[in-house]
């Protein structure tokens, strides 16, 4: 009798400690839960915060390229337009012709830039296009674009990160590099785009140099659309900027 009592209580404790470590690790489970559910919805709300910043950014970088046209270049073909109009002769009229068209051709470049539906809607190789041929067109600096691979589709949030990134080290590179060229290629691989942009120009020493608040909001950025980004730079062997997307 005292036997069975006492496995009576040691199965009763038994049963005990089971629940309560059922419990207790469902309370866990529940917590743990939560706090992923919370940072879900912390990261959602900053990548979401980051793109209405970007798209921002983005507006005002074109604010600024379209005034720097519109007084560098569309300001000047006006100007000649007039002097040639002014001074219009039989022989001369085709040239005026010619400017006038020009400015045109530059009004309506422009124009995709002030769309807003344009940064909405951007495509990454468009937009891109659409700085390099502004780049050499002002004379900033000799630009290409090279896309290789089968292109295939980003997605728009996505671009809208990249295309920021990438405007930054182009503002850099114009600003700082002193670089006389700038090559940007776009190649498409099975299951990643790796999209490289470099220039000729100064360069930098990587060797004891902390980054940056540039080059950490850059790394940032990436890290937002499970990118990486890497910058490798020499003294007078100019900068380039990897940035590697998974598709």
């Amino acid at each position: 009798m005292q036997e069975g009592n006492i496995v009576l209580i040691i199965s009763s404790l038994i049963i005990l400690f089971i629940v309560v470590a059922l419990i207790i690790l469902f309370t866990v489970f529940q917590k743990k839960k939560t706090f992923l559910l919370e940072k879900q919805e912390e990261d959602k709300k900053r990548f979401e915060r980051e793109i209405a910043e970007t798209q921002i950014e983005i507006r005002e970088e074109t604010l600024r390229n379209i005034s720097w046209e519109l007084h560098d270049n569309i300001g000047q073909l006006l100007t000649l337009a007039k002097i040639q109009l002014q001074n219009a002769t039989e022989e001369n009229i085709a040239e005026v012709t010619k400017t006038i068209s020009q400015g045109l051709t530059e009004v309506r470049s422009l124009s995709k830039l002030i769309n807003p539906e344009a940064i909405k809607n951007i495509e990454l190789k468009e937009a891109i296009q659409l700085e390099i041929n502004r780049f050499n067109r002002l004379n900033f600096i000799a630009s290409t674009l090279e896309i290789k691979g089968n292109e295939k589709e980003i997605d728009k949030k996505s671009t809208i990160i990249i295309f920021r990134i990438l405007q930054e080290f182009f503002s850099n590179t114009i600003k700082h590099s002193r670089a006389s060229e700038l090559k940007v290629t776009l190649d498409y691989l099975q299951s990643n785009l790796l999209i490289t942009a470099k220039d000729n120009g100064v360069g930098f020493s990587s060797e004891g140099k902390k980054d940056g608040i540039g080059l950490i909001n850059i790394k940032n950025r990436a890290h937002l659309i499970g990118a990486e980004a890497v910058f490798k730079s020499e003294k007078n062997k100019g900068t380039t900027l990897e940035i590697n997307y998974k598709l």
